[in-house]
């Protein structure tokens, strides 16, 4: 589990903290969606966790190990993949070399699957690969780490669209039972069909946090002909084929979640 209890968190020179009296719970077995505009904290949350970041006051504990001490025991279960990362200029079975050995778990089969998923060569420098391609690389090894914890921000940022497919295979099918997996993302398309739980951030606190399920047995996302009853309307938005609304399910059927709806919904005030 990783829990934030009264977190108070702010970066040098500036006029507000990003984080004040924050409290969360992650569990084990989901993948979150972690969600909110530009500047509301969603990669220093990750780094926070990672205890690449301190915080001023409150706890930040990850499988029960105080976050900000990076204890080798803590850090060989968590993996972070940031926006965007440097490699060095190794070959990929050299980096595998020397940075495979700190996880215990570490799985060549693993890796070698997601290259080949990825439709990358084994054999590679990393230091001559496009951003896309090093993106890759380093999921495929974070992936192939098996830690319990793995951290995601802006994964499929630098992607063309049959990578993101790719991206989506890889993660679900290397998902297991122990694990939790937290995306951070404003490409909400990339990502929707993965998630177990949306969280949506926004000023130094959360907005919304539930899981797929409940949000699927709570509302319906339908399009809306003109003249159609609109009592159960929760949000709406107007498209060319139709308005696209939100509305309390009842006993209707289940419909796919729109994920970029549910934030605007979240957003504005609606949800």
């Amino acid at each position: 589990m990783i829990e934030l209890k009264n977190v108070t968190f702010g970066y040098p020179g500036s006029t507000r903290d990003v984080y004040e009296d924050f409290s969360i719970s992650l569990l084990e077995n989901k993948i979150y969606g972690l969600l909110g505009k530009n500047g509301m904290g969603k990669s220093t949350l990750l780094y926070l966790i990672c205890g690449l970041l301190r915080a001023s006051s409150g706890k930040i504990a990850v499988n029960g190990y105080d976050a900000q001490l990076r204890r080798p025991e803590m850090l060989r279960e968590i993996m972070i993949v940031p926006e965007e990362f440097e490699l060095p200029k190794v070959t990929l079975d050299e980096y595998v070399m020397i940075n495979a050995p700190f996880y215990p778990r570490f799985s060549k089969d693993v890796l070698v699957n997601c290259l080949q998923n990825f439709e990358l060569p084994l054999s590679l420098r990393l230091d001559q690969l496009s951003m896309g391609q090093k993106k890759k690389v380093y999921m495929s090894f974070a992936l192939a780490a098996n830690t319990k914890y793995l951290l995601m921000d802006e994964p499929t940022n630098g992607l063309d669209i049959p990578s993101k497919s790719q991206f989506r295979k890889v993660v679900a099918s290397n998902m297991s039972a122990d694990r939790t997996i937290i995306i951070s993302t404003h490409q909400v398309h990339d990502v929707e069909q993965l998630l177990d739980h949306v969280l949506i951030v926004g000023t130094d606190k959360i907005l919304f946090n539930a899981s797929t399920a409940d949000i699927s047995d709570t509302y319906v996302f339908e399009t809306r002909r003109q003249g159609e009853d609109t009592t159960d309307v929760i949000y709406s938005e107007y498209g060319v084929q139709g308005t696209q609304v939100i509305a309390k399910r009842g006993d209707k059927e289940e419909t796919p979640i729109n994920l970029e709806m549910l934030f605007n919904a979240v957003v504005e005030g609606k949800l």
